[in-house]
């Protein structure tokens, strides 16, 4: 295997990572970013949020700093108290 310059470098080879892999990893990331987005715009600090879910602060930190991705219950746990849910819709074509 190559040796890559940068993250982008290594995202971008096939080799490294297929689209199907591309494709999960910008999903999570685009969902901890809305999810983070959510928290701030509801007024939530990430200890408030802590209290009101019962997610653990430092678990919602890792999160917010994409150094774990949550699962779904934890996700569904998160949202209530701010107002949301997951949902299910069809692709825009």
């Amino acid at each position: 295997m190559k040796e890559h310059k940068n993250f982008e470098d290594m995202f971008n080879d096939p080799e490294y990572f297929s689209e199907e892999d591309k494709a999960e990893i910008n999903f999570e990331v685009a969902l901890i970013e809305k999810v983070k987005e959510m928290r701030e715009s509801s007024g939530f600090s990430q200890t408030q949020l802590a209290k009101a879910s019962g997610v653990k602060q430092s678990a919602i930190a890792r999160m917010e700093s994409m150094k774990a991705v949550p699962q779904i219950d934890t996700l569904i746990k998160l949202l209530v108290p701010m107002g949301y849910t997951l949902d299910i819709v069809p692709l825009r074509k």
